[in-house]
């Protein structure tokens, strides 16, 4: 039987997080917190459409922010990325998917 926040995948145990793990962020406590609930509500709303929860995500934050942002949203993907300082966030949600959101001037 799985325990809360893990799937049994083929007769193994294999992790699925329902919440958002943040990998690396430098952004404001209070920029992070809405950019973590923009992802969320993105990937809720667009499960299976990656660019179009991308695409919510960018508005967004050009609306609120400021323009510039740019957003990824995928699974298996590597980057390298020059951002604006105070300005990126690279996090997982929903177990496999990779978000990353940076602002460039």
């Amino acid at each position: 039987m799985a325990e809360d926040g893990e799937a049994i995948t083929e007769g193994r145990k294999k992790l699925a997080y329902t919440f958002p793990i943040v990998r690396h962020t430098d952004m404001p406590k209070h920029m992070k917190i809405e950019a973590i609930s923009l992802c969320t509500t993105a990937f809720e709303k667009f499960a299976d459409n990656n660019e179009s929860a991308a695409k919510m995500v960018k508005d967004a934050m050009d609306k609120k922010f400021g323009t510039a942002w740019h957003v990824v949203i995928g699974e298996s993907f590597g980057f390298g990325v020059t951002h604006e300082a105070n300005n990126l966030l690279y996090m997982f949600i929903g177990g496999n998917l990779a978000v990353c959101v940076w602002k460039c001037v």
